[in-house]
């Protein structure tokens, strides 16, 4: 089943608002949103303020790597 790009926006906004913030990984695996960045420029294209924390951890073969933390801004 394809979700649309307007549920995933959705998915990820309430997901934002609940958690505090979402990561590509948590998007893919409870989502199936496997374009997070993109939704993420949906998003604020709609006014939505999204700031974005660039973090130091591992990928699932334990070598390092950095990733992109979304959260709502401090308007939201």
């Amino acid at each position: 089943m394809v979700i649309a790009k307007e549920t995933h926006c959705r998915l990820v906004l309430q997901h934002m608002k609940e958690h505090g913030t979402i990561h590509h990984f948590e998007a893919e695996e409870l989502y199936g949103c496997t374009r997070l960045a993109a939704r993420i420029k949906d998003l604020k294209n709609r006014g939505v303020e999204i700031e974005k924390d660039m973090v130091n951890g591992r990928n699932r073969y334990g070598q390092p790597c950095r990733y992109a933390v979304y959260r709502l801004g401090v308007a939201q």
